[in-house]
């Protein structure tokens, strides 16, 4: 039996950390507040927690300066400017004794915050003195890092893990529909890949892939690999045990919409060196 079709609004891998910019998180937050989702999901690698990288070792240039007090602080910070529009609206609408909204919100751990749980094991010391609990979700469920959420019939997870291996499925869509067999949304891998497949019983599965929803440039990607697709997606009419029409909305799209100008004239703007810093400063 068909549900009432409901909407979704996705927060692909946000990557907060000290010195990058920002100004997407409030975009995104009026983003959520404009189209007023039923339930909110945010897949993950919200804190990038740089400085617990096992990339870089002791000494290194990257690793220089990095504390994981700012860690957390900055990504603390970036999630409470993410919800304020939509707990403000929550208020006006309670005040003025209007129908109320309160959308779902889900956080799925990601494999930068399991970087935290991941230090306490190689580090038993470390137990109590850092800890997951110093992530302020803002009220947010919390699911634990690959656990799979599954809300109207699409299921969520930062990524899905191969039968016989710790690592993500990759590949084609056909072959991660092969081994999830439902429709998924993750994050995880830059970019954004989406895929249907119709069902001879009057379904249809629908897959999405999409991890970048940040302004900066990753340095490990080099000069070349940096032009992926950021944005959020919108997940309208979700219905009949996972059908959906997605609809994704570009980090340039956003900042048109809510700053007037493109993203790249935004950034070269308000960045200093951005054209040098910043592929979608280049790039737009």
């Amino acid at each position: 039996m068909d549900m009432n079709p409901t909407r979704h609004f996705i927060i692909p891998d946000t990557q907060v950390r000290t010195g990058v910019p920002l100004a997407h998180i409030d975009w995104i937050a009026q983003a959520i507040v404009d189209y007023r989702p039923d339930t909110i999901v945010h897949i993950g690698d919200h804190w990038d927690m740089p400085s617990l990288s096992m990339h870089d070792g002791p000494g290194s240039l990257a690793m220089e300066g990095v504390r994981y007090e700012e860690d957390i602080a900055v990504g603390n910070e970036a999630f409470a400017r993410l919800v304020a529009p939509m707990r403000a609206e929550q208020e006006r609408l309670r005040k003025n004794k209007k129908a109320r909204w309160e959308p779902r919100c889900i956080w799925t751990k990601g494999n930068h915050e399991n970087r935290i749980d991941r230090a306490i094991n190689n580090d038993p010391r470390f137990a109590g003195t850092i800890g997951d609990h110093h992530l302020n979700t803002q009220g947010f469920e919390r699911k634990a890092f690959l656990e799979v959420v599954e809300v109207d019939g699409i299921h969520y997870s930062h990524y899905f893990q191969m039968e016989k291996s710790d690592r993500p499925i990759g590949g084609t869509m056909e072959n991660r529909f092969n081994k999830i067999c439902a429709s998924f949304v993750c994050g995880h891998e830059q970019g954004y890949l989406v895929h249907r497949r119709p069902l001879p019983i009057g379904r249809t599965l629908h897959g999405i892939v999409a991890g970048s929803c940040y302004l900066h440039d990753e340095t490990y990607r080099g000069r070349q690999r940096n032009n992926d697709w950021r944005g959020v997606v919108v997940l309208n009419d979700v219905r009949n045990g996972g059908d959906c029409e997605p609809m994704p909305l570009t980090l340039d799209y956003l900042c048109r919409k809510y700053e007037g100008v493109s993203l790249g004239e935004y950034l070269r703007k308000t960045v200093k060196d951005a054209e040098y810093k910043l592929t979608l400063a280049r790039a737009a």
